[in-house]
């Protein structure tokens, strides 16, 4: 290869990738125009990606009409182009503004400026010379210098970083813009770059500004990686093949042997390129951007998100989150019955807005602003801020039906409570009249034939109604329910005397044990009703207690037998009395189907009524229970 080798190349790779991406920017700028940024944000890319794409093209086709013979460009096109890389230093100033909503002066003076230059490129085309006109190069240079200067001084809220990259990018257009003016031939690739790829580093410089155009990380990663081959395959034409193929022509020459080594250095750069990206994706977000790994992060933010058990707790956890992550000095969540009434807007001013996607009212809004250096979200921060939204809503869901469900049960319990309350309530009205009839009988008998022993009777009577009536719990000690049950026999035995025998078995262990209230005492009156007052000879009541265990643990058996005849029309567990509907009802409803309800008639025998209740120590519900006061 001879001394001006490298410098063509340079500037025909320079050309090349200049179109590649500026023509990648205005397609992504176009695709995605509604949700990019501002619209002076779309505005400054779409005339940055015109003014490359014009320079670049003009450009290559210049060198490669020299490759061909042409003699010259067309003096229109040349100061097309020269006037589109004059005005590329006018949008680098005007993008320096940010989002004011009026262009600021030196806006207007740096497009005053290119719009000089481009008219002094064609003047002097249509005076009949030739473009560019050294005048504008030299006009544009000492403006670029100039331009560069002013915003140093006034951009006083900038940060150092910011004006550096601004002053850089006006000054290597300087330089391109002065070397353009004087002697164009060049020896010298670096000068080569500089001169004719400044346009590069301009349009870098206007993605670097405030608004951020939202797939700016995009752009870069796929820019770089261009690059990057571009690179790649430039040394290995350099280094690898210039050099094979020129000892090549020295021996007998084989033209397959060099298409050969061609097709396998082409081979050799696509397989390079999976790793070139890796290697631009990761200087993007760990070098130029900073960025934390959002995968990591979308998994450490899932395994927090389980342990939020309130609506409010996961908003707060992904606000708090999020502008952490995103460096937003503001954040906040608000709620809104409508989802047509949320406010959401990936770029407004200074402020971005993401709706939580809940399947049902109410519905969130996450908004953040005051972004750290005034920047905006860009793709990737947008899809993971979605990704983590989409989950935080989905754990909302997850909430809500559970705290559904909660309180579905709950208001169940309190139903099934208020019903066995009502149930207790009528049994407690539902004093047999006829009992009540025979005691009153019996003890205006007991008057006249026994004074002493009807005063007694009335005060078992009134004890016996005292403690029904008075009693609003829904649970009460084996003990205390006995004593009740024994108040009501001492009546009964005033009726029938030595007809009525009573035996109670209740362990002094047991009398603590808490039982539904009145759960005994209908048994014990459909034994007196239908196993003593029905049999001439009369019978025996017994009444027991006793614990044992299973294999699904310890539990308490109580149980009411009489020595009645064994009619068949006794009351079965199945039967709709109101004493047993009540029973069974009531053990449903406290134990949830671990306790047991049974009654067995034999004629030679008599009938067995038995409760098997789960011990309060093992009982699974038993913190369903009422606590004992």
């Amino acid at each position: 290869m001879n001394a001006l080798d490298p410098a063509l190349l340079v500037n025909l790779l320079g050309f090349a990738v200049g179109i590649s991406l500026y023509a990648m920017l205005g397609v992504m700028v176009l695709r995605n125009r509604k949700t990019s940024g501002p619209a002076n944000a779309n505005f400054l890319l779409l005339t940055t990606a015109s003014l490359g794409l014009l320079w670049n093209v003009s450009e290559l086709f210049v060198f490669i009409g020299q490759d061909f013979g042409f003699t010259g460009p067309h003096p229109f096109i040349a100061a097309a182009a020269y006037s589109a890389l004059g005005f590329l230093p006018s949008v680098v100033v005007h993008s320096a503004q940010g989002e004011a909503s009026k262009p600021h002066w030196l806006t207007f003076a740096a497009y005053g400026l290119s719009s000089f230059a481009a008219v002094l490129h064609f003047a002097s085309v249509l005076a009949g010379g030739n473009a560019p006109s050294e005048l504008a190069l030299q006009t544009l240079t000492l403006g670029s210098l100039t331009l560069a200067a002013v915003l140093l001084t006034l951009n006083f809220r900038e940060t150092l970083e910011k004006k550096t990259v601004w002053a850089t990018a006006l000054l290597i257009f300087a330089a391109s813009a002065f070397h353009l003016s004087g002697e164009r031939e060049s020896n010298s690739w670096l000068i080569e770059l500089v001169a004719h790829q400044s346009s590069l580093p301009l349009a870098l410089v206007i993605l670097y500004q405030n608004y951020r155009f939202a797939f700016a990380d995009l752009f870069l990663k796929r820019s770089i990686s261009l690059m990057l081959l571009t690179l790649v395959a430039s040394g290995l034409y350099v280094w690898v093949a210039a050099p094979l193929l020129k000892y090549h022509e020295t021996h007998d020459r084989n033209d397959a042997q060099a298409i050969g080594l061609i097709l396998t250095l082409w081979i050799g750069t696509a397989l390079a390129y999976p790793s070139l990206h890796r290697l631009a994706v990761w200087l993007v977000d760990k070098i130029i951007l900073q960025r934390i790994d959002y995968a990591v992060f979308q998994t450490n933010f899932a395994g927090e998100l389980e342990s939020a058990e309130s609506v409010e707790a996961v908003l707060d956890m992904l606000r708090d989150d999020l502008a952490r992550v995103l460096t937003a000095d503001k954040a906040e969540w608000a709620v809104y019955s409508e989802i047509d009434n949320l406010n959401n807007s990936l770029s407004a001013k200074n402020r971005t807005a993401f709706h939580v996607p809940t399947v049902e009212a109410p519905f969130f809004e996450l908004s953040f602003s005051d972004f750290h250096g005034g920047r905006r979200l860009l793709s990737d921060e947008i899809q993971m801020v979605e990704a983590v939204t989409l989950l935080s809503a989905r754990r909302i869901d997850a909430i809500r039906v559970l705290n559904e469900r909660f309180h579905r049960e709950f208001r169940e319990q309190e139903f099934s409570k208020l019903a066995a309350e009502a149930r207790l309530t009528a049994l407690r009205a539902q004093i047999n009249p006829h009992f009540l009839f025979n005691s009153l009988t019996t003890i205006g008998y007991l008057i006249e034939a026994a004074p002493d022993k009807a005063f007694r009777t009335l005060l078992q009577l009134t004890k016996l109604l005292r403690g029904i009536l008075s009693s609003t719990s829904e649970f009460s000690t084996l003990g205390d329910e006995i004593k009740l049950i024994e108040s009501y026999l001492e009546i009964e035995r005033a009726r029938f005397e030595e007809r009525l025998i009573v035996k109670i078995d209740i362990p002094k262990e047991l009398e603590k044990v808490r039982i539904p209230s009145l759960i005994l005492q209908p048994l014990v009156e459909n034994a007196m009703k239908h196993a003593i007052s029905e049999n001439r000879n009369g019978g025996e009541v017994r009444i027991a207690a006793s614990t044992a265990e299973n294999d699904s643990g310890s539990f308490v058996t109580l149980t009411v037998s009489d020595t009645g005849s064994g009619r068949t029309d006794k009351p079965s567990v199945k039967s709709s009395g109101v004493g047993l509907t009540s029973i069974r009802e009531r053990l449903a409803s406290y134990y949830d189907g671990e306790a047991e309800f049974r009654i067995t008639t034999d004629p030679s025998t008599g009938t067995r009524a038995e409760i098997r209740l789960p011990h309060p120590k093992t009982a699974s519900r038993q913190k369903r229970l009422p606590i004992q006061k």
